[in-house]
């Protein structure tokens, strides 16, 4: 069966997704920029475009592509006479033919791929860009994704995600950020950086805050996939593990999260037989992972601990409400938000009546933060409603339908709504 221009095109954009993040990071520690080296990395994959309908794919089409951006940053170096001054800052003595230099060049890019990789990681996710230009330099640089794709899932306009890109690459070489992992206590502030801004693009995907769709299936893949990678490669981190565990779990209800037809479906609604074992499995090993480092005061392991109660129990009924509770406490105290406070009062319902819960949501409503979270209404609703107040729950999920900008969980709140109307 021949294989057509388009297979091609396929297999050099599944090799793209699977190789960008190696190459731009190989050669973004020699050419210290992080810019640059993106623009290397695409014009190598402008040459397979051109050359691979004809010549077919490469054995090995990843080594191509970084042997080709090479070629591209050696030609470079040697157009704008920056050549002699790399190799100084390499610490190497350039040789009198410049064809010997080429081979301390190639040996430089050799170098271990897991240590550039961590570094792309850290200056993507760098605290001089905003949240925003972490974010979408991050899915472009270490997801493969194009600027479209990225505008497409966060639905904003694509020459708004572009602008974002070029400003932060801009940023980065004008703040002279070191491409390097940072050591000793700005580790750990970076490092929180990188996991934000990782679980934002997994929360996107999850309960898409805008549009048509509940879940946004896609992002949350990228988010676990670099979550994976970060695991890998700071593997004595507790927190990267338990990130991963709380992403894991989460994920591995998307099929019980939303209806054949696109509607969503609620937590204490779903088919658990339809969570994917497989994944709650692997959430657990890394929950353990977390754990075996003593990570479990960290935020994001216990949230892990908090979805794997939920993953433990065959029925909303068999969950360790109580266990919860004291699980969101331990996070209150860690990171205390009104969010957390939130959350916190809806396992407090479950545990001891929606009346324990309700006070605690009463709380929270002259909280400032909160005034236009749409959680807020719909959870007050839903106490409200166990209490059966139908008429004050009928218009607090109203409240919260017109405050989301989710077509399908405002659809799902207006039929709540609805039927406290005819309760």
């Amino acid at each position: 069966m021949a294989v057509t221009a388009t297979d091609t095109h396929r297999a050099i954009d599944a090799v793209w997704r699977m190789e960008s993040a190696k190459i731009i990071a190989g050669l973004a520690r020699i050419v210290r920029d992080v810019g640059l080296a993106e623009e290397l990395a695409q014009d190598a994959l402008v040459a397979a475009l051109e050359q691979w309908p004809e010549s077919g794919i490469p054995d090995n089409p990843g080594a191509w592509l970084m042997a080709t951006a090479k070629h591209r940053a050696i030609d470079t170096f040697r157009r704008n006479k920056r050549l002699e001054r790399k190799h100084a800052e390499l610490g190497r003595e350039l040789q009198t033919q410049q064809e010997m230099a080429v081979p301390d060049f190639y040996a430089a890019l050799d170098d271990d791929i897991g240590d550039d990789l961590l570094r792309l990681v850290f200056t993507s996710c760098h605290p001089v860009l905003s949240t925003e230009a972490r974010v979408a330099l991050t899915l472009r640089l270490l997801g493969g994704l194009t600027t479209e794709e990225i505008a497409r899932a966060f639905l904003v306009p694509e020459p708004t995600i572009a602008q974002r890109i070029v400003r932060a690459k801009r940023t980065l070489a004008e703040a002279h950020v070191p491409f390097e992992v940072p050591r000793g206590g700005e580790l750990a502030a970076r490092l929180s950086s990188v996991l934000e801004v990782i679980y934002l693009v997994f929360n996107e995907g999850y309960s898409a805050t805008s549009g048509g769709d509940w879940m946004r299936p896609a992002l949350c893949e990228d988010a676990l996939r670099l979550g994976r990678i970060l695991a890998e490669l700071a593997s004595q981190e507790p927190e990267v593990h338990g990130l991963v565990a709380l992403m894991e779990i989460q994920m591995s209800r998307s099929r019980a999260r939303v209806s054949s037809s696109g509607e969503p479906i609620l937590l204490l609604d779903q088919n658990r037989a339809h969570w994917d074992q497989l994944l709650i499995r692997r959430g657990f090993a890394a929950l353990h992972r977390a754990e075996k480092l003593g990570g479990m005061r960290g935020p994001y392991a216990l949230q892990a601990a908090i979805a794997a109660c939920h993953a433990r129990a065959l029925s909303p009924e068999e969950t360790d409400w109580a266990r919860i509770v004291a699980l969101y406490e331990a996070l209150a105290q860690l990171a205390p938000s009104p969010v957390v406070e939130l959350n916190r009062a809806v396992a407090v319902a479950m545990a001891f009546g929606p009346a324990a819960g309700l006070e605690l949501v009463d709380a929270l409503t002259a909280e400032p933060s909160l005034r236009g979270y749409h959680l807020l209404p719909s959870v007050r609703g839903d106490l409200l409603k166990k209490l059966s107040r139908f008429d004050e729950a009928r218009a607090e999920f109203e409240r919260a339908a017109a405050l989301t900008r989710n077509a399908r969980e405002r659809e799902l709140l207006l039929d709540r709504a609805r039927r406290c109307a005819g309760s």
